[in-house]
């Protein structure tokens, strides 16, 4: 992957963090999320777990129940037909959304009904990073 993946993962988890302490979410974890799917585990490049949720999955190596948002970052091998099979198997495993970042910033936001404006969990997130 580019040096520009890594550094918009980071940018991600920082934008998170920072929207969570405004919302006055004390809690939550931002890992990169090995999550146990229909079809072997997958590793998200970034997830957001609450503290409730980790309890339940701290002991396990891959996430029997995915983290709310599990997020990925595109690479040039990525294709979009890749990217919305993790999308339905991150759903499938537990994620309430699953989050796709291009290389360029731009966010695209899911649920179970589909794609969404922006993400329910944390409304504020901007709908592209500005790298």
């Amino acid at each position: 992957a580019k040096n520009i993946h890594s550094v918009l993962q980071w940018a991600i988890q920082q934008r998170i963090y920072e929207l969570m302490k405004q919302q006055k979410r004390r809690d939550g974890y931002c890992p990169n999320g090995s999550v146990q799917t229909a079809d072997n585990v997958k590793v998200a490049d970034v997830a957001w777990i609450s503290e409730e949720r980790f309890q339940q999955v701290r002991h396990e190596i891959a996430y029997s129940l995915a983290p709310e948002i599990c997020i990925e970052v595109m690479s040039d091998s990525n294709t979009q037909r890749e990217m919305k099979k993790k999308t339905g198997l991150y759903l499938k495993a537990g994620a309430k959304e699953v989050w796709i970042c291009d290389e360029n910033g731009k966010m695209r936001f899911y649920n179970q009904s589909g794609k969404l404006k922006q993400s329910v969990l944390i409304p504020k997130f901007p709908a592209k990073i500005e790298i």
